[in-house]
Order: structure tokens, then C-alpha cells, then sequence
């Protein structure tokens, strides 16, 4: 049959209809709120590049939480910026380091009603801002598995739900579930950047976290964006190395690796989306070129869409406003 008798507009005749006929649904308890937590600062500071997202001094972290949750956001992602950094990248698994004092006081004012990520990578607290050991201008990767364990099982003994390695050394993962397992954290989960690719839309947050690479680019450890099946390979091998959670980053322009892999794996799958695609929306937005509530929902919904599980968004604590908008 076809037109007279098939309308499909019958479909989308008012909004109630609209409504119970959506498939795809956006739900703030399925958002992940990145957090940037800043050891030199004691007042919020703005990041240009990243309008409404600004770095904190520790003793604002909480309240932020609190501010995501009371939109309905139950999991957040912290970035540190440390006071001091190395060769080494020794302050990202300090006792006293930023992010593993943050991760303290959430699970004290919050215990099991948060869910606590941290962040396992080194280019936040090295002085060259690469995200392994350098050394003659190269990235060390069994190195640099050494240093990952460290961060991990730190993060972990300060209370981390999730450890999330970024880092795209061979072996992280694996390097990093042998260390928590043999540090009695075998019930920390790891959520594993496993399709990370060197991508341009990573600008705003290198601003964020100061973490621009002094030299070279990460193309060395991150993929290029032209090979699916590298992806899907990535993906594999950290599955199989103990991966809790899978995620590919960035979301937008890697919609088909999101669902090629919820296609593929039986793990959850996250996707990234990522500060170069919030701020794109943000810009057009304050130019008046696009809506920012119907763009943001919109470019959510495809993510979801596409097979994400969990969605990494700085557009996490406007949701919850913006649904009830419909």
C-alpha cells in the first residue's frame, strides 16, 4: 500500500502523539558531567573556549555535584590541573593529589548515590603535555603502563567507582586490571578509551585541562579517523584485556563506530561527547545561528541513538530543564 491510503504524517500529528510514538529517549541518569578540578585557583575560573563549564578549586566541587545531581545527572568525570608538574607526571598518582582529594570528599558527602570516574592519563601532569613517558622525543609505552597502574590504584584507593584510562597505550587496560585486582580493588570498574581518535575537535578541552602537547601530536597512540575495523580491533582487545565499559571518542563525526560496536559488543557502550562539539554548538548559538536547547537535544538523541549506553556531555545538567520544555 501506499499514498492515499499510507499517511505516515497521521504519525506526527500533534505532540502527544509524537511523544508516545519516540523511540529514543534522553534521560539525564544515562549523562556523565565532566568536572575539571584546578589545585591553583580559589575562586571558579571561565574557559573561554568552553562557555558555562568552568575549572574549580577543590572546595567548590562538591557543590557543583550537588548542583548535576539535583538535575537528575548521577555520574561525573573528573580532569585535574595540578599545581606542579613533571617528566613523570607524578602529581596524577599522589595520596594528595587533586583529583584523588576531590574523589574523597564526593564519596563523603555522596557515597553510592554518585557514581565517581576518574581520569587515567598522564598529559594533565607532565611538563611536555603528551600523554605517556617521553623519552627522545618518543612515547614510552611499557613505561607508561607502570605509571597508569599507579594512577589507577590511587584513584581507586580514594574511593573511585570508575577508573577510565585515556591514555591509547597497548596493554592499558590489562596492566591496569592486574594492578587493581592485585591491590584488592577488583570490584573498581574500568571504562576504557578504546576508540579514542586524534581528532580536531579536542581544542577547547587542552584549554581546559592545559594539556596541549609542547611537541609533535598524539597520531602516534591515538587512530585515525579513516579505519573502522582499527576501531573495532581497539575495542576487542581491551574487551578482552577486562574492560567494564567501552567507549569511543568523539561521538558526533563516530556515530557509525558507536554502533558498529553496540552491534558487536555485549559491554556498555560510551561515547564522548566531546568539548570541540559542545563549543560548536555554543558559538552558532550565541550568534543566534541555531537553538542551543533543540541542537544539543538533537545531536543527543542521535548519539543515543546510534547505541550509546552512557553519554559523556558537558550539556549534562541543562537536560533535565530542557526535556521539561517539550
Amino acid at each position: 500500500m501506499s499514498f492515499p491510503q499510507v499517511r505516515m504524517r497521521r504519525l506526527r500529528q500533534t505532540p502527544s502523539l509524537r511523544e508516545i510514538l519516540n523511540k529514543v529517549r534522553i534521560d539525564p541518569r544515562n549523562l556523565c558531567y565532566p568536572i575539571f578540578v584546578d589545585e591553583n585557583i580559589e575562586t571558579p575560573m571561565s574557559i573561554e573556549s568552553m562557555p558555562k563549564i568552568p575549572r574549580l578549586p577543590l572546595r567548590h566541587v562538591t557543590d557543583e555535584v550537588q548542583s548535576a545531581m539535583e538535575q537528575g545527572v548521577k555520574t561525573i568525570i573528573l580532569f585535574g590541573i595540578p599545581s606542579k608538574k613533571d617528566e613523570n607526571g607524578s602529581r596524577a598518582y599522589a595520596v594528595d593529589g587533586i583529583v584523588q582529594k576531590a574523589i574523597r570528599n564526593l564519596k563523603k558527602e555522596f557515597g553510592d548515590d554518585l557514581v565517581v570516574m576518574s581520569d587515567v592519563c598522564l598529559c594533565e601532569y607532565t611538563v611536555n603535555g603528551h600523554c605517556g613517558i617521553v623519552k627522545n622525543g618518543k612515547i614510552m609505552n611499557d613505561q607508561t603502563l607502570e605509571i597508569l597502574q599507579k594512577i589507577a590504584v590511587s584513584q581507586a584507593e580514594a574511593g573511585a567507582d570508575v577508573v577510565a584510562p585515556s591514555a591509547m597505550m597497548d596493554g592499558q587496560v590489562q596492566f591496569i586490571r592486574n594492578a587493581l585486582d592485585d591491590a584488592g580493588f577488583n570490584h573498581t570498574l574500568i571504562m576504557a578509551y578504546s576508540a579514542k581518535f586524534a581528532s580536531s575537535f579536542y581544542g577547547p578541552f587542552r584549554d581546559a585541562a592545559e594539556c596541549a602537547p609542547k611537541f609533535g601530536d598524539r597520531k602516534s597512540y591515538q587512530m585515525g579517523y579513516g579505519d573502522a575495523d582499527e576501531a573495532l580491533r581497539e575495542m576487542e582487545l581491551d574487551a578482552n584485556e577486562g574492560a567494564d565499559i567501552l567507549m569511543v571518542k568523539p561521538a558526533l563525526v563516530y556515530l557509525d563506530i558507536v554502533h558498529l560496536a553496540k552491534s558487536k559488543f555485549k559491554l556498555p557502550i560510551a561515547a564522548y561527547n566531546v568539548s570541540g562539539e559542545y563549543a560548536m554548538v555554543k558559538a552558532a548559538a550565541q550568534k543566534g545561528w541555531i537553538d542551543e536547547r533543540t541542537a544539543a537535544l538533537e545531536l543527543l538523541t542521535g548519539i543515543k541513538r546510534a547505541g550509546a549506553d552512557l553519554i559523556i556531555t558537558y550539556f549534562a545538567k541543562d537536560v533535565k530543564k530542557w526535556l521539561s520544555q517539550n
